[in-house]
């Protein structure tokens, strides 16, 4: 049977990045899964800021901005013309539950329990993935104790295969040097 919760995460997790170690969402993402504008959920959180410590949301510096709009494709243009006015601020995945509560719509509440499940979603797939590295490093630690065992007994057999050098006496009559 196919499990729906992961299918509706999926396009979530396309929108959670990588910065600083930890694994966020873009505000301007976060704010359209919440059903506001950006700067609505960025007001909110500015009211509220006493709920959003720095490991709960934080604003992105210019390199890690140009590389996400490297990624993506966004305006460069930051002076009023399209794209941003200023840098975006990211959350973690308790930022962005802290975000829903202080917007507090139905649509956010309801759209927050789909952003954990994505968030613990890629938590489980890196722990999987760090898991099944650590188990092929075992493997390969025992092939390589296994490999020098599994040669001296390759060895062995085959000096055992290897008829001995003894000289036999030949069968029959001969002459005698001695004769």
């Amino acid at each position: 049977m196919l499990d729906t919760t992961l299918l509706a995460t999926s396009p979530l997790e396309a929108r959670i990045h990588e910065f600083r170690g930890l694994k966020v969402m873009i505000d301007a993402d976060l704010a359209e899964l919440y059903g506001v504008t950006t700067k609505r959920l960025n007001e909110q959180v500015l009211r509220n800021i006493e709920r959003f410590p720095l490991d709960f949301r934080f604003q992105l510096s210019d390199e890690e901005f140009g590389f996400l709009r490297s990624q993506f494709a966004t305006s460069k243009n930051p002076s009023g013309r399209g794209g941003r006015r200023h840098l975006p601020y990211v959350f973690t995945e308790h930022g962005a539950i802290m975000a829903a509560s202080v917007l507090n719509s139905p649509q956010a509440i309801e759209t927050s329990v789909y952003v954990v499940r994505a968030f613990v979603r890629i938590r489980e797939l890196i722990s999987t993935h760090k898991e099944l590295s650590h188990k092929l490093d075992e493997l390969e630690r025992k092939v390589m104790s296994h490999d020098q065992a599994i040669t001296g007994l390759i060895h062995a057999i085959r000096e055992l295969m290897t008829p001995p050098a003894t000289r036999k006496r030949p069968i029959g009559f001969g002459r005698n040097a001695e004769e």
